[in-house]
């Protein structure tokens, strides 16, 4: 059977580049296509002699992408739905710097057409399988992201399970289904030998992880992860984004995540991990 991906989400938040990275990655791209032909598509994916395996249609703004959504999903059954957003103040950003016009801005400010389009598109976002936050990545990061997430060729319903660290102090991952706060562990950046390191170096692993609490907590936590993920996988959930904070995205946070990512492979899950936050500025 055909794999269906639909790519959609806010203009500007990286459409034609996860486009470009899903090519790369050998999918069959249909760009904007006009909604009266999803259909086709519909009926493409479904066949056994249409000759591509992989399909991922890329949704703009024009249309019902929602309806869309569901006249692939009544001929395919199986259809993963993707989203990216970015933060208001970073599609500015953006715009500004490609000169490019917002398709809503005809008797609006930049603001209020993106804010407009958000709106807009609350119900598509609702639908995606996995919601991608791209504020804070460059378009490597989200070409990596991608290619752990749709590099291969297991089936699209197996879940897949994100792992994050991120600071508090740099705001909450808007795209994170658990959020777990680690500032309750020892903080490595009071100790000045320590501070310039991070969370993926040896000494920091062993200050933040070797002591009681952090053993208590990260049984604790697999021993409900042991239950929670096979439950969304019966439930059919294909992507789980599980994001740990610290104060800046640094330390605690990325040693923990680390550690989970381990254990998770370890128990045969499919699970990747990412610091959001731990090349920032130091504090």
């Amino acid at each position: 059977m055909t794999r269906v991906l639909v790519l959609t989400g806010l203009s500007g938040a990286g459409r034609s580049v996860a486009a470009g990275a899903l090519e790369d990655l050998g999918w069959f791209v249909i760009d904007n296509l006009p909604s009266d032909l999803v259909p086709k598509v519909g009926e493409l994916a479904s066949s056994t002699s249409g000759g591509y395996d992989r399909v991922a249609l890329v949704m703009g703004g024009h249309g019902e992408p929602v309806s869309m959504i569901e006249s692939l999903r009544s001929q395919v059954g199986a259809v993963t739905v993707v989203f990216l957003e970015a933060a208001t103040e970073v599609l500015v950003r953006r715009y500004e710097l490609t000169r490019r016009r917002h398709r809503l801005a005809e008797g609006r400010s930049l603001v209020e057409a993106i804010e407009a389009e958000r709106a807009s598109l609350q119900a598509a976002r609702a639908a995606a399988d996995l919601v991608i936050d791209t504020s804070d990545l460059n378009p490597h990061q989200l070409r990596d992201l991608l290619t752990g997430h749709f590099g291969d060729d297991d089936e699209a319903n197996d879940l897949r399970v994100m792992l994050s660290s991120f600071g508090f102090k740099h705001g909450l991952p808007l795209d994170a289904d658990i959020v777990l706060d680690c500032r309750f562990l020892p903080n490595p950046h009071w100790v000045e030998e320590l501070r310039p390191q991070s969370g993926l170096d040896p000494e920091i692993q062993a200050y933040v992880l070797d002591r009681p609490i952090a053993e208590q907590f990260v049984n604790s936590l697999t021993a409900m992860l042991d239950v929670l993920l096979p439950a969304y996988a019966d439930e059919g959930k294909s992507y789980l984004s599980i994001a740990f904070g610290c104060t800046g995205g640094r330390h605690r946070s990325v040693a923990m995540a680390e550690r989970i990512n381990q254990l998770l492979a370890g128990r045969g899950w499919r699970s990747r991990v990412s610091h959001r936050d731990i090349n920032r500025e130091r504090r």
